[in-house]
């Protein structure tokens, strides 16, 4: 019998791979399609993984590396790369929580909406982990289409529509609150600094503190903006993105005094009140992983 081969294998979706050992490009095919619950005798494509390239010759399967990742396709299924999608909380589940994007026929190169409607039509969650442009495309989507791909009722793809301009608006508001926030608490910073040195010019090197405002502080380890917001007057950690509350929480006490320069009392009180955002923010993305699970559930079980 011929050596086994140590590969991996998986759909095209890429939520179910499994691990094998086969001698041959016949039996890839054959035990993948049993591993991956495809019907049996179903013709299937063998694809590498990571960049689509077709598998169809015995001598070029036996050259590939060990434990190489195949895909196998249906007839009507296309190979497309994993899309990863960031928003604020997507950096704590980027290494078991990726989004990929289906195409669906060769039309979907000219409509980019088609492909987040397959998104959506998977898992209807990943909405609030889309870009603000992801958001607007399917915004811009033209509804009948829309509610097509879906498998909605076209007053119930209007409705998705005005909801997810709805997030973008707000969104956007956020934004502009933030920066008239931060450009506060920096006019706030130079009166203060005035007041204390009162020889300090008021207007010299202005330029230069507009710089500083996006650079990092090495010192502290902290972006300059970040620790203006984090001396605002009003739940500053509200403000933070996830990134920078877990940096926060991680310092601890004693060297977010020494940064800030503020006592232990209101020190603390300030770390407290970064720690309850995040686990916050932490019990929202688990609610969307619990979510998600139920969905599949329930799909596999209709399935069945």
């Amino acid at each position: 019998m011929a050596d086994r081969k140590p590969c991996k294998v998986c759909n095209f979706t890429r939520q179910k791979s499994y691990g094998l050992a086969v001698p041959s490009l016949d039996d890839l095919k054959m035990k993948g399609s049993e591993f991956l619950g495809f019907s049996s005798g179903e013709a299937v494509t063998v694809v590498l993984e990571n960049d689509g390239t077709i598998v169809e010759d015995q001598a070029y399967f036996l050259c590939l590396p060990l434990n190489t990742k195949f895909m196998l396709l249906h007839e009507k299924e296309t190979w497309s790369p994993v899309r990863r999608v960031d928003g604020g909380t997507a950096w704590m589940v980027r290494d078991s929580l990726v989004l990929e994007v289906d195409t669906v026929d060769n039309s979907s190169a000219a409509a980019p909406w088609l492909n987040l409607a397959q998104q959506l039509k998977q898992d209807l969650t990943s909405i609030i982990l889309m870009s603000d442009a992801d958001l607007q495309t399917l915004v811009d989507a033209p509804c009948p289409e829309l509610a097509s791909a879906l498998g909605f009722q076209e007053k119930r793809a209007k409705d998705l529509q005005e909801t997810l301009q709805r997030v973008l608006d707000r969104r956007e508001e956020e934004r502009q609150s933030k920066e008239l926030l931060q450009l506060y608490l920096k006019a706030a910073e130079k009166e203060d600094r005035q007041q204390e040195d009162p020889s300090q010019p008021g207007q010299e090197g202005a330029g230069e503190e507009d710089v500083d405002a996006v650079e990092v502080d090495y010192a502290s380890g902290f972006m300059s903006r970040t620790l203006m917001v984090l001396k605002g007057k009003t739940s500053p950690e509200t403000r933070l993105s996830t990134e920078d509350l877990q940096l926060v929480v991680t310092r601890g006490l004693e060297a977010m005094e020494h940064v800030l320069g503020w006592d232990r009392i209101r020190t603390s009180a300030l770390l407290q009140a970064c720690e309850a955002e995040l686990t916050g923010r932490l019990q929202q993305v688990q609610a969307v992983q619990s979510i998600r699970s139920n969905t599949q559930l329930d799909s596999s079980r209709q399935s069945s």
